[in-house]
């Protein structure tokens, strides 16, 4: 199974039990609570802890690339027998931006503009986290590529919170 399930906040416990997943990624502010379905172990739960912005405020926690670099790693430790969940606060910017860095490290011969379409595709809302993009962009020498191929998708359709989906980006 190479596909990510992504879930805003809201939704984690239901689409965690409809998709039978075993592994979690959380992008989210420090101060939210998150409660980890019980269907996941601990192990297979990265908690990574950051303000959705694209540059540095006084205050808040930016995306650095410590973050991209644990997401990586996680990711490639990820044994693709069940869905690997992704989720923020909206499911909008920090999960969307994560499941293309994810389907991007995982597949280094992609296209990127061809996952970003899918990703499109997949979830209207999603509006991708410029500042995770570009930081991994660099992490994967991608040239530019993943970063290019996100602005050309835009802005997603205004809501207020995204509906889980999957990403199938085999």
């Amino acid at each position: 199974m190479s596909y990510l399930v992504i879930s805003p906040l809201s939704q984690l416990a239901v689409t965690a039990k409809k998709h039978q997943v075993h592994n979690m990624v959380t992008l989210i502010n420090i101060e939210t609570n998150v409660i980890r379905p019980k269907t996941i172990p601990k192990s297979r739960h990265l908690c990574l802890y950051f303000n959705d912005i694209n540059k540095k405020y006084k205050g808040l926690i930016a995306p650095a690339q410590e973050h991209i670099v644990a997401l990586i790693q996680f990711a490639k430790s990820w044994n693709r027998i069940s869905p690997l969940l992704v989720h923020c606060l909206m499911g909008i910017s920090r999960s969307t931006a994560a499941a293309f860095i994810i389907a991007c490290a995982l597949n280094p011969a992609a296209n990127e503009k061809q996952l970003a379409i899918r990703l499109r595709e997949q979830a209207p809302s999603a509006t991708p986290n410029l500042r995770l993009v570009s930081l991994a962009d660099r992490l994967l020498t991608r040239k530019g590529q993943m970063n290019d191929a996100i602005r050309r998708i835009g802005r997603g359709c205004d809501t207020y919170e995204g509906s889980p989906f999957v990403f199938d980006f085999s």
